[in-house]
């Protein structure tokens, strides 16, 4: 249920962040969702990709500063407060986020979280029971086809 995220340091430079973009798609190595945050100098690049080992070698060879975080995936209702119950029942758990990050496959449909927590494995024990707060926790192969979650 942990999933690998892709994670880059970028030259906070125009053109930049289209580098790796253009590495992964000549791979042939499908992005599922992104997420980039900047300082005066340098950017981190988050991506969730289809194939992350491939991803991550093309992105070694072509000379990328490119490492490997394990993140969460976790399908929040979209609507007014379904974020904030999820992160009411990450607070009873006792479970810090480092960052996260959303997307939605098709609006109107749920949202999906991508959650990096201090510890991932005590986030699975805590929000892998589906009967607990209506939460689900996405295998990988789920972020990348169109039938319902696992």
């Amino acid at each position: 249920m942990k999933l690998k995220q892709l994670s880059l340091f970028l030259e906070n430079k125009p053109g930049h962040v289209k580098i790796p973009l253009k590495v992964l798609a000549e791979a042939g190595v499908n992005i599922c969702t992104l997420s980039l945050a900047d300082t005066a100098q340098f950017g981190i690049l988050h991506l969730i990709v289809e194939d992350w080992e491939k991803g991550f070698e093309a992105l070694k060879k072509a000379g990328c500063v490119v490492n490997t975080t394990d993140v969460l995936a976790l399908v929040v209702s979209d609507r007014p407060g379904g974020l904030a119950e999820l992160l009411e029942h990450c607070d009873a758990c006792s479970l810090n986020i480092e960052y996260m990050y959303a997307f939605t496959r098709r609006r109107g449909q749920d949202a999906i979280m991508i959650i990096c927590f201090e510890d991932p494995d005590k986030a699975i024990d805590a929000l892998g029971d589906r009967a607990v707060a209506g939460i689900d926790v996405m295998h990988a192969a789920d972020l990348f086809n169109e039938t319902e979650p696992r």
